[in-house]
């Protein structure tokens, strides 16, 4: 259930992006960016070649008088950015590693960081695969609400996915810094504390680049998700963690061989929880999260990997279950 504030907000946010679609004859996606960067601009409406029309830009002008009355928390409006988003989805779908990951998801991808930086005050995160950004916005605005301070770092080859980023980090007022490149290139950012992303599943073209790789095929090409891994590690700092969406398959793939050498040699395999079967519509589409750790001087292999199953994500009962199971294994195998 939603908020009356939160119903008018996205009544009116989706009057604004329709409008704007049809004025400016766009996607979707550009007119939620366009109004996006209009709010952000202090509510000002941006005209191009005589783009939106008069009509359009005092309908917007309406529209955003009674925006500027609702008063949304951060985490508010990040629930209604993924709001419209999804409408957009259904207006016009996009394909399936560009869609946003779930809320559901999300929040236990903050658990887990809250569980594994308990300590820690200050936390720089890196999504090596960010997309619309919405799994390090939630991270990052959930692990604000608990008193860190935090800083995200995302990194994608799509313009218009890391606009829309930028609009909902701007949107937030989260600190996020994005990077419009292919996530194997050299990144200019220091080392962070972790590395968390729904990663892409699919084959990397690149070979030349892939080869360069632990995880690198023989032969053909590699998995993106695999490299994407490799290569997201490479900026955690020593002790620090990796959470990714993979798929429950990983270990065993005819690519699986190359994974498993890299995270012999290179990394701690600490966890796997498998996500409810319900999630999905097909076995092969069934994911998982991964817990990954850079060695260092306080790290070392666990006793005991975590091996879990999530029965569910909508009882709590069951969750309250795994949170369990979670922190009776920390308790027994983490430093």
């Amino acid at each position: 259930m939603f908020s009356e504030k939160m119903e008018k907000a996205f009544e009116l946010m989706e009057q604004a992006i329709q409008l704007l679609k049809k004025s400016l004859d766009t996607s979707y996606l550009d007119a939620y960016i366009e109004n996006g960067d209009n709010l952000l601009d202090d509510f000002q409406i941006r005209v191009l070649d005589g783009k939106p029309d008069e009509e359009t830009i005092l309908k917007l002008k309406e529209i955003y008088k009674e925006l500027q009355q609702i008063d949304l928390e951060p985490e508010e409006f990040r629930r209604l950015t993924q709001l419209l988003l999804l409408k957009g989805n259904k207006e016009e779908p996009v394909q399936a590693n560009h869609q946003l990951t779930p809320d559901s998801i999300g929040f236990l991808f903050v658990y887990l960081m809250e569980q594994f930086f308990s300590q820690t005050s200050q936390l720089q995160i890196l999504d090596i695969s960010s997309g619309m950004g919405n799994l390090l916005l939630t991270v990052l605005l959930n692990l604000k609400l608990s008193k860190k301070a935090v800083i995200g770092y995302g990194v994608d080859v799509d313009d218009t996915l890391l606009s829309i980023a930028s609009v909902n980090s701007g949107l937030t007022s989260v600190d996020m810094k994005l990077y419009h490149q292919d996530g194997l290139q050299e990144l200019l950012i220091d080392p962070v504390d972790a590395a968390i992303s729904d990663l892409p599943i699919g084959y990397y073209p690149n070979d030349e680049k892939a080869a360069g790789f632990t995880v690198a095929a023989p032969e053909g090409h590699t998995y993106a998700h695999h490299l994407l891994m490799e290569q997201a590690m490479k900026y955690v700092k020593p002790d620090g963690f990796g959470l990714f969406l993979v798929p429950a398959n990983i270990f065993e793939t005819e690519q699986s061989d190359n994974l498993k050498k890299w995270i012999q040699e290179n990394v701690f395999l600490q966890g796997v929880i498998q996500l409810p079967d319900a999630m999905f519509q097909t076995e092969h589409s069934r994911k998982s999260i991964l817990i990954i750790q850079n060695k260092g001087e306080n790290s070392a292999q666990v006793k005991e990997v975590l091996l879990a199953k999530l029965a569910s994500l909508k009882e709590p009962e069951k969750v309250t279950q795994f949170f369990q199971q979670f922190e009776a294994w920390k308790s027994s195998n983490l430093k």
